[in-house]
């Protein structure tokens, strides 16, 4: 049997009746751009949030690029720093780096892989003006303890919320607890596109709508740039796409806690750490992520059997030569570095049918019983 880490294919199967009469309302209305499709997405994504505003862009890079500069948290070329997770994708870091600022990496809490609010008040400095929570695998940061780092030193928090479509923390949504959240919807996220997007949301109106200048080119109104922007528009057969994509996420959601909550007791008695260890903090499952010293073996035996696994991420982001620069001097990951060593995912998303998952499961079991 061979089980794909994921298979999107079965998803866009399952949907093609709705994807083929979304692409259809766009092909006949003829607008591609910017048009009635976005407009009804960022609506319906904005009550879905409980927020008054959302803007549609090109990438989750770009929504927390956008986020930071429309919100005035950072100022492009001013060196302004900006604090973030040691363990992230990397799209995390660039998107500070291209909205002009300078990215701080903070070292993660060991028991949860996010970051640390502990670390975050040795690194603040003059020039430190806002913070980037990663809600990483869809899980949650301790956001009252950043919450408060960033009440004492007036800092602005733009969460990074590619990962954590749907998840709540104290009955508020993931994304919109700061100044201004990022979603992705590169296909592979809970709410994910058949290509490529991003989402920004936030409560405040000044920051909405220099958002919405800034991904069309800073244009106020047709051929007039006020503002230095970029050109990053989701486009109308994505935004049609994921109208209905998003009138699904609950139930898909609920599947993926569902078999993540399976994975936990089918793999309780075994000498993986099941992560995040805090359940606070645990309310989402975009990834299962484990934990052991022995990852390599376990993952190549797994291999063998026609399982495939992930490692999510192997590098961490100081450790990375694009972001070595920002490294300050002396400063090290410890818990970072340690975690990249031994952590790995494997498949959870709501195709995975119960045979697969069975096999899953009675490897890993095989696996440790022979050792």
């Amino acid at each position: 049997m061979l089980i794909p880490f994921l298979d999107l294919s079965r998803e866009s199967e399952r949907y093609r009746a709705e994807i083929a009469r979304a692409v259809s309302r766009v092909t006949e209305a003829g607008w591609y751009v910017l048009g009635p499709e976005l407009a009804a997405f960022e609506k319906e994504f904005a009550i879905y949030f409980n927020v008054p505003f959302a803007v549609g862009v090109g990438t989750g890079t770009d929504a927390l690029t956008l986020a930071l500069e429309s919100s005035a948290a950072i100022v492009p070329g001013e060196d302004h720093e900006v604090l973030t997770s040691a363990l992230s994708a990397g799209f995390t870091a660039l998107a500070i780096y291209r909205a002009g600022a300078i990215p701080r990496f903070v070292d993660i809490d060991p028991k949860t892989l996010q970051l640390n609010p502990a670390r975050l008040e040795s690194l603040i400095g003059p020039q430190t003006r806002a913070i980037v929570p990663v809600h990483l695998y869809g899980h949650s940061c301790d956001m009252e303890a950043i919450g408060r780092v960033a009440a004492r030193h007036g800092l602005a928090i733009i969460e990074d919320a590619c990962q954590a479509h749907g998840a709540r923390l104290n009955g508020k949504l993931l994304g919109t607890l700061g100044v201004a959240g990022a979603f992705s919807f590169y296909p592979t996220k809970n709410l994910g596109a058949l290509g490529d997007g991003g989402m920004l949301v936030t409560h405040d109106e000044e920051t909405y709508h220099r958002a919405r200048e800034l991904r069309h080119g800073g244009q106020s109104r047709t051929h007039y740039h006020g503002l230095l922007g970029r050109n990053s528009r989701l486009d109308e057969i994505q935004a049609a796409i994921l109208r209905f994509k998003l009138e699904n996420l609950e139930a898909r959601n609920q599947k993926r806690r569902k078999m993540a909550e399976r994975y936990d007791r089918a793999l309780s008695g075994l000498d993986l750490a099941i992560l995040p260890a805090d359940d606070r903090l645990l309310l989402n499952r975009h990834l299962y992520v484990v934990r052991t010293p022995r990852r390599e073996p376990i993952r190549a035996f797994l291999q063998e059997k026609g399982i495939e696994t992930l490692v999510h991420y192997p590098t961490p982001l100081p450790s990375q030569p694009a972001f070595q620069r920002f490294v300050l001097p002396g400063q090290t990951f410890p818990e970072a570095e340690a975690a990249t060593r031994e952590i790995f995912s494997l498949p959870l998303y709501p195709e995975l049918t119960e045979d697969e998952f069975q096999h899953v499961v009675e490897n890993l079991n095989e696996f440790f019983e022979r050792s």
